[in-house]
């Protein structure tokens, strides 16, 4: 007598004790089909995953809202001034402060972004003035004219950038002077490389010391100049502009251009060159005790080092069109 088929078995196939059921041909195995699925997303070679278009995406999506945060809130402090709260610039950008948190952890993050897009400005600027720049010297009085034009451009914003932080390579403020610190030393780093070669390390070194006391002296006279431009008696930018860039030239800067053996402000190379000890003037000359030159030919004096610059006028800066202009 036939045993009765279990319920729901197939009446079609029949399986013998101890036989293992067989899968049909058009369906592989689970874990042979994952593979295939797996090997259909590596790229050819590397064996890495393939991007996912929707992550690249989204990255782009998320860097893009990164960026216009960033404007907006560069605008808004120029309008609104340094003390603007993150609900202030959350409402200029038509959204929440909660969501402006998910791109930038506080607002000394905010401040950070901020100050990376004003340095990034001022590098195209400083580039700019460098190409046209026929001297070291016109290079300098071009960058402290940069300098100078952007505080005065937007107080606020350079007030946001640089407040509220210690001058440690984590705060807003010592990130921003960093910045600018590094842009300024390279350009003299490469005026003093020699032609077989880099820079002699002892002067790449005082370079960049030197880059960073100018930097400091020029924001010091430049803040200073800002809080009381108003004043009766104070001088307007470009005459600020003239007077830093001749004192920084009587200093460093021109100690440096004037040590090179063909410095490109050196009329001719049967020039002689000034005493490393004593003082010198703006234009590169040697000045003992504020004397002029004893040859009886020459009836020009030599300036005295805290004077304005004697030549032509500054550089020109090319005027850079600010986020806060737009």
């Amino acid at each position: 007598m036939r045993e009765p088929r279990p319920l729901g078995a197939n009446p079609l196939r029949t399986v013998r004790p101890g036989q293992q059921p067989q899968r049909p041909a058009s369906a592989p195995p689970e874990a042979d089909r994952y593979r295939r699925a797996d090997e259909s997303v590596r790229p050819v070679l590397g064996g890495e995953p393939a991007p996912d278009g929707r992550s690249t995406r989204w990255a782009d999506h998320r860097e893009a809202r990164r960026a216009e945060l960033v404007r907006v809130a560069r605008r808004t402090v120029h309008h609104q001034g340094p003390d603007v709260s993150m609900e202030e610039i959350a409402a200029a950008a038509g959204t929440s402060k909660s969501i402006v948190y998910r791109y930038f952890s506080d607002k000394t993050g905010l401040q950070i972004a901020v100050a990376e897009a004003v340095v990034l400005q001022i590098q195209g600027a400083l580039e700019a003035v460098l190409r046209i720049a026929p001297t070291p010297r016109d290079g300098l009085r071009g960058m402290v004219a940069v300098y100078l034009e952007m505080i005065e451009h937007s107080p606020h914003v350079y007030a946001f950038v640089t407040r509220d932080g210690s001058v440690e390579s984590g705060g807003p403020l010592g990130h921003f002077l960093d910045s600018v610190t590094a842009l300024v030393a390279a350009p003299f780093a490469r005026a003093l490389a020699d032609d077989d070669g880099g820079p002699d390390p002892a002067q790449l070194a005082l370079a960049e010391a030197w880059a960073a006391g100018a930097v400091g002296f020029v924001r010091g006279a430049g803040e200073r100049w800002l809080a009381h431009r108003g004043t009766p008696g104070s001088p307007t930018r470009e005459v600020l502009t003239a007077s830093v860039a001749a004192w920084l030239w009587a200093g460093p800067v021109g100690l440096l251009a004037r040590e090179r053996t063909r410095a490109p402000d050196r009329p001719s190379a049967a020039e002689p060159a000034p005493d490393p000890d004593g003082p010198t003037a703006p234009d590169g000359t040697a000045a003992p005790d504020g004397t002029t030159a004893p040859d009886s030919t020459t009836a020009t004096s030599t300036p005295a080092p805290d004077a304005t610059i004697p030549d032509a006028g500054p550089a020109p800066a090319p005027h850079t069109p600010t986020e806060e202009s737009r």
